[in-house]
């Protein structure tokens, strides 16, 4: 969705920034915001888009370093034309209208679509350029951090009296020894959020690079798996089971070497979406109940059940008896206000 306010209404400062890129009074479309506070405008007739990133000069950065990085390889990220780090301003390369969520709802191919995604990955996963960028590392802590957004939102929806710090160290204990195979492997560049909102169609372009990817600001050095979890088992959409198997064995067939047979594969993919999972599960409940974002609660009941899959299949099931003993029925989303099935 957008909307079209006239060119006055933009921030002095980005008017100027417009203006020196010979910009001004153009035709706009402003696009709905998401979860972070980046804003996103297009000039209309002008295959541009206006990037107002003031509020995380850091993400703004990375975002320019990031969108270098994936086209030097071959990929496609829109490319910066103009950037003024003060005050977090730049020109993108607009890839238009057709993201993958627009396309499938419309009735594309899905699994060309997603084959052409996982296809991306593996351009990625198997380019020697892939790590070769100064990027954070995907490490424990990385993880455990992460994983303690489940304890200071979704534990204590599920049990308002619980002591939180008492259960996050018990719950950062048993990931860590769970986590291990999959902790500190800094393989390639993960994207972190490589789904369908992301992506996009750009029907001129061939092979890997028709896959268009977007909001990469926060990548980082990590494990193969993870950007295949983020595409597979999206928060936003079903896939079929069969489907999803199809697309795994896909990658498995053209994974790089050093990721081992496809069991060994199947087994950082579980792990790394249970913790997946359970860190989604806590930033939904963030958004609705400090940010009252309460748009991403339809879709817990699915990342749950894609929690207790992950869960079960990479054989955590001291970490399954540990949230029954400490949370009783944490599955009960009626207890977030408001909650809606997806």
């Amino acid at each position: 969705m957008t909307i079209s306010p006239p060119s006055h209404l933009l921030p002095e400062d980005a008017r100027g920034f417009l203006a020196r890129c010979g910009l001004a009074d153009r035709d706009l479309q402003v696009f709905a915001a998401d979860a972070s506070r980046r804003q996103y405008t297009r000039l209309v007739g002008r295959d541009v888009v206006l990037m107002d990133d003031r509020h995380d000069p850091s993400g703004f950065a990375a975002y320019l370093q990031v969108s270098a990085h994936l086209n030097e390889m071959g990929l496609s990220a829109p490319r910066v034309l103009h950037a003024e780090p003060d005050p977090g301003l730049a020109l993108l390369e607009d890839f238009g209208d057709d993201t993958y969520a627009r396309c499938l709802g419309s009735g594309s191919d899905e699994e060309h679509l997603y084959a052409l995604a996982v296809d991306a990955l593996l351009h990625l996963h198997h380019h020697p350029k892939g790590p070769a960028i100064e990027r954070p590392l995907y490490d424990m802590e990385v993880h455990l951090d992460e994983l303690s957004i489940f304890s200071r939102w979704y534990a204590p929806a599920m049990r308002p009296n619980l002591d939180i710090a008492t259960f996050d160290k018990a719950w950062r204990a048993l990931w860590s020894a769970a986590l291990r195979p999959v902790a500190d492997r800094y393989e390639t560049l993960v994207l972190r959020d490589f789904h369908i909102d992301n992506l996009m169609l750009l029907p001129g372009r061939e092979g890997v690079r028709a896959c268009g990817l977007l909001d990469f600001q926060d990548a980082i050095l990590g494990p193969c798996e993870y950007d295949l979890v983020s595409l597979l088992q999206d928060a936003r959409r079903d896939i079929d089971p069969d489907l999803e198997e199809r697309l795994f064995q896909r990658y498995c067939a053209g994974a790089p070497d050093m990721l081992g047979n496809v069991e060994q594969i199947r087994q950082r993919y579980a792990l790394l979406g249970a913790q997946r999972h359970a860190r989604i599960l806590g930033v939904f409940v963030r958004l609705h109940q400090k940010d009252g974002k309460s748009r991403y609660l339809p879709f817990m009941p699915r990342v749950l059940t894609q929690f207790e899959q992950a869960l079960a299949t990479a054989g955590l099931d001291e970490i399954s008896g540990f949230l029954d003993d400490t949370l009783g029925d944490w599955r009960d989303l009626a207890k977030i206000s408001d909650i809606t099935a997806g």
